[in-house]
């Protein structure tokens, strides 16, 4: 229903000689490189919600290489420094050219982003797009929250799932990156993993047409076993279709 796309996505595998786009479908090793995933929606008038989710993820490309450098070891040595001056550096930027160009006035975007190391993945995440932790042993997790008082409301068992869904504040953001926002405070947090596991990175435009169980049904049906982030998407435009709509899928295997 969206003349335009507002969601930007990014995947990526750097070490310390540099940054390199991966495609679509693919499969790599830890061993020598750490890997980046990222989903990003954009909001503003005109196309400037398309602009900003694309600024978001660039600089992602410019900034997390260097980090590698440093030689992090864990988010306390500095995962999370590492990344909540990330969502600094795309707030400010966003501010800047929210404020100094009339076309982007209010600018804004969601991120959700995952940092694969050897055993351990690290997020961060601010808005209402989401990551999901779907574990070998089955089930399924949304490891980010929802920055809306209807997500709120859900977390804390004020509301259903369903409820949720319909309400018609659930898109109304309390927090994202710009958007006239005066302070970023990221999400932070990180799993370790084991073969098997899947994690799944979306904009709300996914959930806006499945439910949570859905999402762990579709992406299991044998029809989805190429591609199974494709299979989430179509089946989300065909029951709702009224949002962009974007799915990352990472599996651990063996």
């Amino acid at each position: 229903m969206r003349a335009n796309n507002e969601d930007s996505f990014l995947g990526l595998k750097f070490d310390a000689q540099g940054a390199h786009h991966l495609g679509r479908l693919g499969e790599a090793t830890t061993s020598h490189e750490d890997f980046v995933f990222a989903v990003s929606d954009g909001m503003g008038g005109a196309k400037a919600g398309e602009f900003a989710s694309r600024i978001t993820v660039e600089k992602i490309m410019r900034r997390l290489p260097p980090a590698y450098r440093q030689g992090v070891v864990g988010i306390e040595a500095g995962f999370g420094d590492v990344l909540t001056e990330l969502f600094h550096d795309i707030h400010r930027a966003l501010l800047f050219l929210g404020s100094s160009d009339e076309e982007c006035f209010g600018m804004g975007a969601t991120l959700s982003l995952c940092w694969f190391t050897p055993g351990w993945m690290y997020f961060a995440h601010i808005g209402d797009s989401r990551i999901y932790y779907l574990p070998a042993a089955g089930g399924i997790k949304q490891l980010t929250h929802d920055d809306t008082h209807v997500g709120w409301l859900y977390r804390n068992a004020k509301i259903s799932e369903r409820e949720a869904r319909i309400h018609p504040g659930k898109n109304s953001l309390q927090r994202a990156l710009g958007a006239g926002h005066q302070f970023v405070n990221p999400q932070l947090g990180a799993v370790g993993y084991e073969s098997g596991d899947r994690f799944l990175l979306c904009s709300d435009g996914l959930v806006d047409g499945l439910f949570d169980s859905q999402i762990g049904a579709f992406s299991n049906a044998p029809e989805a076993a190429e591609n199974p982030a494709r299979r989430l998407v179509e089946a989300a435009v065909e029951i709702s279709g009224r949002d962009n709509t974007t799915a990352f899928i990472i599996d651990i295997v063996p």
